[in-house]
C-alpha cells in the first residue's frame, strides 16, 4: 500500500463514526435474552456478543462508536460501562456512547425499526460532523478490518456499501438476499425470501448481506428523512431503505474476502455467523474447540477486548478418591474448579465448578453454574447461575428434556433457572 493510500485510509478512519445496532429482541434465542438484550448475550467462554462489533472497530482504528440499544438492556449497558469505558476520551475525540431509545423526534414512539433508530439519532450525528457512517449489527461473530471495508466504498463512487457473503442456500431465507453484476453494482436486493436466488454458477450458495454498511453522511441523512416522512414504511433498512437506493443503482457490494481477518498460514477461512438462534448459537460456541478454529480468538495482532474481572486461574483437580479430571477442545474460563470429572469439546465461562464423577460433552456452562457430583450432560446449553441437581442427566433422554427444558430443532437442550424451579416442584426427590 502506497504512502498516498495510507494517508487516505487514515483520513476515513477518522471521519468515520460507528452505529451498532444493539436493540433487538433476539426471541429466537429463547430464554437467554428473557432478562438481556441479544448483544449482551455470553459468547466465547469470556465474552458477549457485542465485544466483536466493538473489537473490530477498535483494531480498525474507528474509535467513535455509538450503541443503539431499547430492549432489556441494563445488562448491555452494565458490560459497556464496565468493560468499554477506557475507550472515552474527549481530548482526542474518541467515544463509546450508548443511544438509547428516548423518543428524541416526539413523545410517542420508541425506536421503531433499524432506520428509525439512526433517525432519531441525527441530531447527534450532524454533530460529530464526519464524511461517513458506519452500521453495524450488535448480534454477530466475525472479525473484519472495517477500514477496508471503507476504502473499497471510496473507490467504488457509491454513496452505499453492503457487506456481503455467500452462504448455503438453504440458510439463506433468514437473511437479505443480494445478486451483484460484475461490477460490484447491486442489481437485487430481496429481504428474506422463501426462495433464495442462487448465486450464478453456484446453485447451492447464496449471496447475503452482512447487516455492514457504509454511508456518504449527506445522503444517510436524506434517506432517513424521505423514510420518516413515508407512512407505509417499516423504516427499517433491510426492508425499507436498501431496497429503495438499489433500484437506483445506487448500492456497491463489499466482499468479505477482502476485508476479513484471518490466519492464512493455518488455512483459516473467513468466519461470519449470526448467532440469532439457539442452534447457531451452540454450533458457534463449539466451532471455538476445534484445533484452529476460523475464528481465531487467541490472535494478538486481533484481540477481542471485554470487560474483565479480577479472577483465579481455571483448577482441574483429583476428587476425594484419586480420580483424575480428564479435559479435551474445551475453552474453561478463570475461575472455575472442576474436580475428577470429564470434559470434552465444551464451553466453560468463568466461575463455573463441576463436582466428581461428571461427564460433559459439547455443552456451553454460562458463569456460576454448578455441575453437582455424577451429573451426565451432553449438547446443552447451560444458563448462568444454574445449580444441577447430583445425578441428573442431560440429553440422553429426549422425552424427559422435552419435558422440563427447551429442545431446539437441532437437539440442543437449553436449561435455565426457571426451568430448574419447575423440576424442583415436580421431582423434588431430585434435589
Amino acid at each position: 500500500m502506497t504512502v498516498h493510500s495510507n494517508l487516505n485510509q487514515l483520513f476515513a478512519i477518522k471521519k468515520t463514526t460507528a452505529l451498532i445496532l444493539a436493540g433487538g429482541r433476539g426471541s429466537r434465542l429463547r430464554e437467554l435474552t428473557d432478562v438481556r438484550a441479544k448483544p449482551a448475550v455470553h459468547f466465547g467462554g469470556k465474552f458477549r456478543i457485542i465485544d466483536f462489533a466493538l473489537s473490530n472497530c477498535l483494531n480498525s482504528g474507528i474509535r467513535k462508536m455509538g450503541i443503539m440499544t431499547q430492549y432489556k438492556s441494563d445488562s448491555l449497558l452494565t458490560h459497556v460501562q464496565d468493560g468499554w469505558s477506557f475507550l472515552n476520551n474527549n481530548h482526542l475525540g474518541e467515544f463509546v456512547r450508548v443511544l438509547p431509545a428516548q423518543q428524541r423526534i416526539d413523545e410517542v414512539h420508541w425506536y421503531l425499526g433499524t432506520a428509525d433508530a439512526v433517525y432519531q439519532n441525527l441530531d447527534i450525528l450532524r454533530s460529530y460532523d464526519d464524511e461517513y457512517i458506519l452500521i453495524l449489527s450488535g448480534d454477530h461473530v466475525y472479525k473484519m478490518d472495517y477500514s477496508l471495508m471503507l476504502m473499497d466504498h471510496i473507490k467504488s463512487i457509491s454513496p452505499c456499501s453492503i457487506a456481503c457473503i455467500e452462504v448455503p442456500r438453504e440458510n439463506a431465507s433468514a437473511f437479505g438476499c443480494m445478486q451483484v453484476d460484475e461490477d460490484g453494482l447491486v442489481t437485487d436486493f430481496i429481504e428474506k425470501p422463501e426462495n433464495p436466488p442462487a448465486v450464478p454458477g453456484k446453485p447451492d450458495k447464496t449471496l447475503i448481506s452482512m447487516g455492514i454498511y457504509v454511508f456518504e453522511k449527506e445522503f444517510l441523512y436524506r434517506l432517513l428523512e424521505e423514510d420518516h416522512a413515508e407512512a407505509g414504511s417499516s423504516h427499517d433498512f433491510g426492508k425499507d431503505i436498501i431496497p429503495k437506493i438499489v433500484k437506483k443503482g445506487l448500492v456497491h457490494a463489499h466482499n468479505y474476502e477482502v476485508s476479513c481477518v484471518r490466519n492464512r498460514t493455518k488455512k483459516q477461512h473467513c468466519y461470519w455467523r449470526d448467532v440469532g438462534t439457539v442452534d447457531s448459537f451452540w454450533v458457534a460456541n463449539m466451532d471455538l474447540t476445534r484445533e484452529y478454529p476460523d475464528l481465531d480468538i487467541y490472535d494478538p495482532s486481533w484481540p477481542i477486548w471485554t470487560s474483565t474481572k479480577q479472577l483465579p486461574p481455571a483448577k482441574f483437580i483429583r476428587d476425594s478418591r484419586g480420580t483424575r479430571t480428564i479435559t479435551e477442545n474445551s475453552v474453561i474460563a478463570a475461575g472455575s474448579v472442576i474436580f475428577g470429572s470429564e470434559v470434552a469439546d465444551s464451553v466453560l465461562f468463568s466461575h463455573v465448578t463441576v463436582e466428581p464423577e461428571c461427564c460433559l460433552e459439547k455443552v456451553v456452562l454460562f458463569p456460576m453454574v454448578t455441575v453437582n457430583r455424577g451429573c451426565h450432560i451432553r449438547k446443552a446449553i447451560i444458563e448462568r447461575k444454574c445449580e444441577i441437581p447430583a445425578n441428573f442427566r442431560i440429553g440422553f433422554d429426549p422425552e424427559q428434556d422435552r419435558r422440563y427444558f427447551y429442545v431446539s430443532p437441532g437437539g440442543v437442550v437449553l436449561v435455565t433457572r426457571a426451568m430448574l424451579a419447575a423440576l424442583r416442584e415436580d421431582r423434588p426427590d431430585l434435589f
